[in-house]
C-alpha cells in the first residue's frame, strides 16, 4: 500500500505553498505519482515564460521524478478510468470536471492507494 501524490502537492511545494518535508509524514508509507502527474508537472515546464524559470522547473520536476515512482496508466487504468469518466459526465456540470484528477483517481483506485490532502 501507498500513497498517490495529487498534482497540486508538488506545484505548491515549487511555489514555497508546502514544503516537501511535509510529506516526511508518509515516511513510512510509499508515496507515487499517476503518470498524468508527470505530465502535469513537465508541462509546467514547457509553459514557463523564461528560460530561467524554465531552468529552475525543470530541476525542480526532474529531481521529483527521480525521487518518484510513476506508476503506468494501462489498460486496467484505462477500463477504471472511463467509469469514472463518463460516470462524471451523466452525473456533474461538465465546467467542474477535470480528467486528470479522474486520471490521478483511476490510477489510485487500481493501485490500491489513498490520495492525500
Amino acid at each position: 500500500m501507498g500513497v498517490v501524490v495529487d498534482t497540486h502537492v508538488f506545484i505548491d511545494a515549487e511555489n514555497h505553498r508546502l514544503h516537501l518535508d511535509e510529506l516526511r509524514a508518509f515516511q513510512e508509507i510509499p508515496v507515487y505519482m499517476a503518470a498524468v502527474t508527470a505530465a502535469e508537472l513537465l508541462t509546467g515546464v514547457h509553459l514557463a515564460e523564461d528560460t530561467e524559470l524554465r531552468v529552475h522547473r525543470l530541476s525542480f520536476v526532474e529531481n521529483i521524478l527521480e525521487n518518484v515512482p510513476v506508476l503506468k496508466f494501462d489498460l486496467e487504468v484505462a477500463r477504471t478510468y472511463s467509469e469514472l469518466y463518463a460516470d462524471a459526465l451523466r452525473n456533474a456540470s461538465r465546467k467542474n470536471l477535470n480528467a486528470h484528477d479522474l486520471q490521478i483517481a483511476a490510477t489510485a483506485i487500481c493501485y490500491a492507494m489513498t490520495i492525500p490532502y
